[in-house]
């Protein structure tokens, strides 16, 4: 819970909105229905639609999603598990009544143990969560980065270093160079699938 959780808040807080409910939505799918924990990631999954909504100026589907999410989020206190719901709930009030807001002012930032956190402040899970995200919303080979992850988690398991982990960190953390840092990743996971297939090949 607590890895997607910090992991979707950054993805939002780089203004990828609509690919923000990806981090959350398996692990709010296998909750149970009206649990604090449902409310508070159904609440902002609906809270970043609405945010996405108002992006794209559809301002029906704003206020729609604003009045729903908040009351997802009223039975929550303020500041359940260090997140500012406060502050997103009296921002869903306020795109309810003005969807248009959103032209005059930026969406208000996510925070947790009162931070609003960025990439740069994720683990290496965190990190993990908010690169397979950000390979689906973009459209980069899942397959790559998800083998990445895998030999970058032996490494980090071992409490090593190899070149899937740093790769990884800057794939999330360095997007002006996404596309030279995915071709290298995908150099790396080739290199390693043939190392593995010789061995394999020797037994």
């Amino acid at each position: 819970m607590e890895a997607a959780l910090r992991a979707g808040i950054a993805i939002y807080n780089h203004g990828h909105y609509h690919a923000a409910h990806d981090a959350w939505e398996d692990h709010w799918l296998s909750l149970e229905s009206g649990t604090e924990n449902e409310l508070l990631l159904h609440g902002l999954i609906q809270f970043t639609a609405t945010i996405y909504h108002a992006t794209n100026r559809n301002w029906p589907g704003t206020t729609g999603l604003a009045d729903s999410a908040g009351e997802y989020l009223s039975p929550l206190p303020d500041d359940y598990r260090e997140v500012n719901l406060g502050a997103v709930k009296q921002a869903l009030k306020r795109y309810e009544q003005d969807p248009e807001q959103i032209e005059r002012a930026q969406p208000i930032k996510l925070t947790h143990e009162g931070h609003p956190l960025t990439a740069t402040d994720l683990n290496f899970e965190e990190t993990a969560i908010f690169a397979t995200v950000i390979a689906k919303e973009h459209a980069y080979d899942a397959r790559q980065i998800e083998r990445a992850i895998d030999y970058a988690r032996e490494a980090v398991d071992a409490d090593e270093s190899n070149p899937f982990v740093g790769l990884l960190f800057d794939f999330v953390r360095e997007p002006k160079h996404r596309d030279i840092i995915i071709a290298r990743l995908t150099e790396h996971v080739s290199r390693r699938e043939h190392q593995e297939s010789d061995v394999a090949g020797l037994f």
